[in-house]
């Protein structure tokens, strides 16, 4: 048996290092850390775990700048997953991350092994899951392959959420031209579990058993991490081998075995294989318990034969998990695992050695300090570029082309705005039968929990063209249309997740997104009182130099004391309808502008935080007093567009009141002005007197009843035309999809 590994060659090492995506400087650093060169699971072990994907080199100076912590936030930034206080002694566990690269090349299995890979994060933590979201951006539908990419996505979400069991309860997507080359898949979990009952990842104990279980390992996702940490080219396709295959049915029994083992004392840390497989999770656990391990891959579970060292570290093969055991229960924990028929292994042990040391075949294939892996990763403070500021646009100075009944007809049918279902349909929402509010229902979803009166309120959120245009006040303007969608339905919002896509960091322009992003994110959360407390940065989502669109998808949590207060959006007959918040008729980067007037230019409109917080804690105490038939924040499209969907939501149609002096027409009720609210209550009157008591701004916008949006003398148009127009459009697009 050997006692050290045997080193490549020095020219065949430094050429490995380039391929795998170290920089010279980087692989320099290995040589100095290790003292020679590298063996090839060794440099192999580098270049994952100081990839962008895993080493956040790019990123983390920005954003251990953004607030973390609250009374309610039990673990932040660091862990699996964010945990936090909802109450009856019960704790949300909520991560989102991003599966978008494989997601391009093998559309059905990248977007399945995303949903797989997040639902991992959050039950490797001792939580149940109980709820699925995603944030999608898709490019041009008549781009080459974006039909099949939109439609294997949706399919390998549906496909896995709905097997596993696990309702897939809200989402968001957008397309846009920027997304041709890069469409993202940001994924998202919600779990729950005892508050006093949260399993963490940092290894303890000299000489406990490391334990591997769930599914073999294959020769599948082998530098996923690498991949997802470099521009795409022309030779995209040939990437297919590092994406991985999921099994949902395998992660159901992972789930049950996992949490059934969790019920005893027997695990003392626990890490999901995920990105960087073995590698990641065995280095991490020992890096953060300062103890060394050592592993055998003698007695790693294979699925293929000639399986190398460096393979197995690598190897990003789904439904597998990595233990720390307290000594003496591996038979008790190989019971429950052979129970729910996983492969279940020891394969090494925790030493003092401070080192990661690997054998296969009776040979030494590693032998690397720990601490140095994180210690000495790259860390980049990359030059930034401030976006160029846009005027802010006059909407007096821009011609209204079509009228307002038409316009709105057309916006509501737009890619952006149209009906979802074709979507949903696909996805099961009311799997284990706790869920309130379904999709399309309402601001945000609803999930009760069981046996309780209380509920979680979920949504995922950001506006792209507002962060092109100006990406300080979009990362802002993210956080708070999150805020404002939990807020909608009535529940106190608590914390966010964030998945920040972004272009090639060593641009200054796309670093300057990246930091003046982070910027409004981190006010926004400040303000709100609605701390980071996860998240996951894709960054290189460009294709032959083109970037995505800055897109820092943000995912909020908050809680309902008791889910039946929770409202929707649809119209009932005979009520009043109540805008709250003030209204300037901003168009700016607005979608009339784009898909009206044909432009995409100006300021995005701009984001008042004292206005958000004050506007939406009293819109949420109405709520809550049992005074709101009927909520929706006003986003996309602007009022004419909200009044749309919650009369389309309950086949009712409005009169509302001719617009104020001094705004035209178009801009009143298709500007996006933040920090808006459309309430349908019993009595405006004393909603308003209520509103003018507590400083926010409110007007009455009409009443409902009949079949027609009639938007001020003159303007009508029938709510079922309107239906029609918005439920067409995904299907008629995707029919001709085999």
């Amino acid at each position: 048996m050997t006692t050290a590994p045997v080193s490549l060659d020095p020219s065949r090492a430094k050429q490995l290092a380039a391929e795998f995506g170290l920089k010279p400087d980087e692989y320099e650093r290995v040589l100095a850390i290790l003292g020679r060169t590298p063996s090839l699971t060794e440099l192999g072990i580098f270049s994952v775990m100081w990839s962008e994907h895993c080493s956040y080199k790019s990123s983390r100076v920005w954003l251990r700048t953004l607030p973390t912590k609250a009374p309610w936030v039990i673990h932040g930034p660091g862990e699996n997953a964010g945990v936090i206080a909802i109450g009856d002694g019960l704790a949300a566990i909520f991560k989102m991350e991003s599966h978008n690269h494989p997601s391009f090349i093998e559309p059905y299995q990248g977007a399945a092994t995303g949903v797989g890979g997040i639902l991992r994060d959050v039950f490797t933590m001792g939580a149940r899951p109980i709820a699925n979201l995603n944030a999608l951006r898709f490019g041009s539908p008549d781009a080459p392959r974006m039909k099949r990419i939109v439609d294997g996505v949706v399919r390998g979400i549906g496909g896995y959420g709905n097997c596993v069991g696990v309702p897939t309860v809200g989402g968001e997507v957008n397309f846009h031209p920027a997304y041709n080359g890069n469409p993202l898949v940001n994924a998202m979990t919600v779990g729950i579990a005892p508050a006093d009952r949260i399993f963490l990842s940092a290894a303890a104990g000299i000489g406990n058993p490391v334990v591997y279980v769930g599914s073999k390992t294959g020769r599948d996702g082998i530098h996923g991490a690498t991949m997802a940490s470099a521009e795409f080219s022309e030779d995209a396709e040939e990437k297919r081998p590092t994406v991985q295959i999921g099994d949902p049915f395998v992660e159901k029994l992972l789930i049950e075995a996992c949490l059934e083992l969790m019920a005893t004392d027997a695990i003392v840390a626990i890490q999901d294989m995920g990105a960087a497989g073995l590698t990641s999770s065995s280095v991490e656990m020992a890096g953060k318990g300062g103890v060394g391990i050592q592993l055998d891959l003698d007695n790693v579970p294979q699925r293929e034969t000639g399986m190398t060292a460096y393979e197995m570290m690598l190897s990003e093969s789904q439904e597998r998990m990595l233990m720390i055991l307290k000594p003496g229960r591996e038979a008790e924990a190989e019971a429950i695992f052979r129970k729910w028929e996983l492969d279940f292994a020891v394969i090494g042990h925790l030493t003092d050695t401070g080192r990661i040391v690997i054998r296969h075949k009776g040979e030494v294939e590693a032998d690397i300090p720990l601490a140095p892996l994180e210690s000495e990763a790259p860390l980049y403070r990359r030059p930034t570029a401030e976006t160029p500021k846009q005027p802010a646009l006059d909407a007096a100075q821009i011609a209204d082309p079509i009228g307002i009944p038409a316009a709105l007809e057309k916006l509501v049918g737009s890619l952006d705005l149209c009906s979802r279902r074709w979507i949903w349909d696909q996805y099961d929402s009311t799997v284990g039968g706790q869920t309130v509010q379904r999709p399309g229902g309402a601001d945000a979803a609803v999930v009760k929990l069981e046996g309780l009166k209380r509920g979680l309120a979920i949504t995922t959120d950001c506006t792209p063209r507002y962060c092109l245009a100006d990406p300080e006040e979009g990362g802002k303007q993210a956080v708070a249309e999150a805020w404002r969608n939990l807020t909608a339905v009535g529940a106190k919002p608590l914390a966010i997740t964030d998945n920040m896509n972004f272009g090639n960091p060593e641009k200054p322009e796309i670093m300057g997104q990246f930091a003046a992003a982070v910027r409004g994110m981190g006010a926004a959360c400040t303000t709100l009182d609605f701390p980071v407390v996860s998240g996951n940065v894709s960054l290189y989502n460009e294709t032959n130099g083109k970037a995505i669109l800055p897109t820092p998808a943000i995912g909020g949590v908050g809680v309902l004391e008791d889910a039946a207060q929770a409202v929707g959006l649809a119209l009932k007959p005979g009520l009043d309808l109540v805008l709250v918040g003030e209204t300037k008729g901003w168009l700016g980067q607005s979608l009339w502008l784009r898909e009206i007037a044909g432009r995409e230019e100006g300021a995005p409109p701009p984001v008042d935080l004292a206005a958000e917080r004050r506007n939406g804690d009293f819109v949420r105490a109405r709520i809550l007093a049992g005074e709101v038939a009927a909520c929706h924040d006003l986003a996309d499209g602007g009022l004419a567009v909200a009044v749309a969907e919650m009369a389309m939501g309950g086949g009712v149609g409005a009169t509302l009141e001719a617009p104020p002096a001094g705004i035209p027409a178009h801009a009143f009720w298709f500007g996006e002005d933040q920090g808006r609210y459309l309430l349908a209550v019993r009595n405006g009157a004393a909603l308003l007197e209520a509103a003018a008591a507590a400083g926010v701004p409110a007007m009455r916008l009409g009443r409902t009843g009949g079949g027609d949006l009639v938007l001020g003398p003159g303007s009508s148009i029938s709510v079922a035309r309107l239906r029609a127009a918005h439920e067409s459009t995904l299907p008629a697009l995707m029919e001709e999809v085999g």
